[in-house]
């Protein structure tokens, strides 16, 4: 019997909480994928049971309704008959679902998307600045050779331009063209105007100002400035894009770009800098205030928190009060000395789980992340180690407190960002101190952690993995214009249409292969963005290139077993790298619950993309 579309329609809309719940809609070739402003208004057991849909699940903030290839597409039609709703593209989708995201979640993911990709150029600066001011020191006569002038130039480039740097982030993260974002960056620093670090020995009367309609503009840069250039960035990518949408396409190569960065620049001078300077001097003070106020106590709470906000992935804001302190009088970055306490504090915590435990699955792990999180970065410490024994992660907390309250005490500094840890000692203005503060967080991290961890005792698994390294996945599964897939596990490849489960093997979930594992660990298949997590705990989404959405879903109806057996080692929003591992597994547990253990894995977008190719079955 035909599927009567409009029923359908009529009944998935009947239990998405009515039509003020639902912000967007839009089909795919096998999906209709929706926003929703309120999840929990959903009815999602009555969804799932509406005749027409095969399966349901969210993804990157969208409610995604499997109804197959060729019926979608008419169940959409009448859902907007039904809704009254008017249709949108999946970008206009994708775009409602992060914009449904609470404020300060967007506006702070913004500022870690504008620093991510800028911070190679910082930390190689910082690092190089540590380096020339070292060999100066330690070499006579040589900062007054024309190597180090040579050298000082290069390595202080990224931190005399940095509002140019910002603003061509800006303008990509805020979708304004980067050009005109760089225009707006070099108008800020203009060799025209008084360089900022030259003000503080002026007096006010001295510096001269332009009279600009009812505005009295000081002809002051703003080198060093980070807030105001991002606002202005922000105003001139909203310009842009209106102008773009009201201006006729004759004229608006040439009027769009001019309007824009006049408009841009003249409210950048008169009232986005004054009060955005204004309000980030005022935040850098806060900040110095709270690093030294109460004896250290402020230290020791911001030192015991980074760490959660690393958990959380805002730790990029105080990329904004370390390019500030460097800008401002006597250019020293107090903060860095809190971000290494807490990092090395967890480097410690999980060296002594690595050290302790008799699991080797777990040393293997634990080892090198500790070392990495030496370096400074913790990601693989903290959620591969700490945070997942939690133990070990509190241990981490109190040791990285201790140490920036220790760092506040000493008053020492850096140069320059984005470096902590080991490198640190490049940049630090006092390496003896600095040595003492990682000593203090990281024992004390390393003590505690040694004394309250101990290895949990499980029942041997019947599908035990061998003692040695496990080896690493290496085959290409899925192939598509946007890149390429690597196997998640290592095992034999099974073909879509074998995969014990109807959902899967139909296609409905789009394009994918099973894989019969060796072994119980899943890892990433390539650099990308944790989607999802099951609350059970089985499945995964990952979207990574070229905006793939890859399901790796292991077993099948394992939704049943609610995570006994299933081991997860990242959470939602987590950025991953290829060959990171994601999930362990009890394969005897899965066979003991009477399911199949093959792991599928699904390119659930593959609509989007041409040629896509599946590995073949050997």
């Amino acid at each position: 019997m035909a599927l009567d579309y409009h029923k359908c329609a009529e009944e998935i809309f009947s239990h998405l909480g009515g039509r003020e719940n639902i912000i967007s809609a839009a089909h795919c070739a096998t999906r209709l994928r929706l926003v929703i402003a309120d999840n929990s208004k959903i009815d999602a057991k009555e969804l799932e049971e509406v005749e027409g849909v095969k399966g349901m699940f969210n993804s990157n903030g969208q409610l995604q309704l499997i109804i197959g290839t060729g019926t979608v597409n008419k169940v959409y039609e009448e859902f907007l008959a039904v809704t009254g709703m008017t249709a949108a593209t999946k970008d206009e989708v994708k775009a409602a679902a992060a914009a449904k995201q609470p404020l300060p979640k967007r506006m702070l993911k913004s500022l870690g998307d504008v620093f991510v990709p800028i911070l190679p150029a910082i930390v190689a600066s910082g690092l190089l600045m540590g380096a020339v001011e070292a060999l100066g020191k330690a070499i006579p006569n040589f900062a007054d050779t024309d190597w180090y002038a040579f050298l000082d130039m290069i390595s202080n480039t990224a931190f005399a331009y940095l509002p140019v740097l910002v603003a061509i982030s800006a303008a990509r993260v805020f979708g304004g063209n980067i050009f005109l974002g760089a225009v707006i960056g070099l108008a800020m620093i203009h060799s025209n105007l008084i360089n900022a670090w030259a003000v503080s020995g002026m007096e006010a009367s001295d510096i001269p100002r332009w009279h600009l309609l009812v505005f009295d503009v000081k002809t002051v840069g703003y080198q060093g400035h980070v807030i105001p250039v991002i606002i202005a960035v922000w105003f001139m990518s909203m310009i842009e894009k209106w102008l773009h949408k009201h201006v006729p396409e004759v004229i608006d190569l040439f009027v769009t770009p001019i309007t824009t960065v006049f408009v841009t620049t003249f409210v950048t001078f008169t009232i986005i800098g004054p009060i955005f300077s204004t309000a980030e001097s005022y935040i850098l003070q806060f900040a110095q205030w709270l690093i030294t106020v109460g004896f250290g106590i402020g230290s020791l709470l911001m030192g015991a928190l980074y760490p959660l906000t690393v958990v959380m992935g805002l730790h990029h804001m105080y990329n904004v009060i370390e390019a500030g302190m460097l800008a401002g009088e006597g250019g020293l970055n107090t903060w860095m000395p809190i971000a290494t306490a807490a990092n090395f504090a967890q480097f410690g915590a999980c060296l002594a789980v690595g050290i302790k435990t008799k699991n080797a699955k777990t040393r293997s792990i634990a080892i090198p992340s500790s070392l990495s999180a030496a370096l400074g970065i913790t990601e693989p410490a903290i959620f591969g180690v700490n945070f997942r024994l939690m133990k070990p992660f509190v241990c981490g907390v109190i040791g990285g407190g201790i140490g920036a309250m220790v760092s506040a005490w000493l008053k020492i500094g850096a140069s320059a960002y984005g470096v902590t840890g080991i490198p640190g000692y490049l940049t630090i203005n006092d390496p003896l101190k600095y040595t003492i503060v990682l000593l203090i967080s990281g024992g004390i991290a390393f003590t505690l952690s040694f004394i309250v961890y101990k290895d949990e005792e499980k029942p041997a698994a019947a599908s035990s993995a061998p003692k040695a390294d496990l080896p690493k996945p290496d085959q290409v599964v899925i192939r598509c214009s946007a890149g390429e897939v690597t196997a998640p596990v290592v095992g034999k490849i099974v073909a879509q249409a074998d995969i014990p489960d109807e959902t899967f093997a139909s296609g409905v979930l789009g394009e994918g292969v099973g894989i019969e594992p060796e072994f119980g660990v899943v890892y990433a298949p390539y650099d990308g963005v944790i989607s999802s997590v099951a609350e059970s705990k089985h499945a995964i989404g990952i979207t990574g290139p070229g905006e793939m959405e890859l399901l790796i879903h292991v077993g099948v109806e394992t939704v049943s077993m609610n995570g006994d057996g299933f081991h997860c080692l990242v959470a939602e929003d987590q950025e991953v790298k290829k060959g990171q591992k994601l999930m362990e597994f009890d394969k005897g547990k899965i066979a003991a619950a009477g399911h199949p253990d093959v792991v599928v894995v699904m390119l659930t977008n593959s609509d989007d993309y041409e040629n896509v190719k599946l590995a073949e079955p050997v």
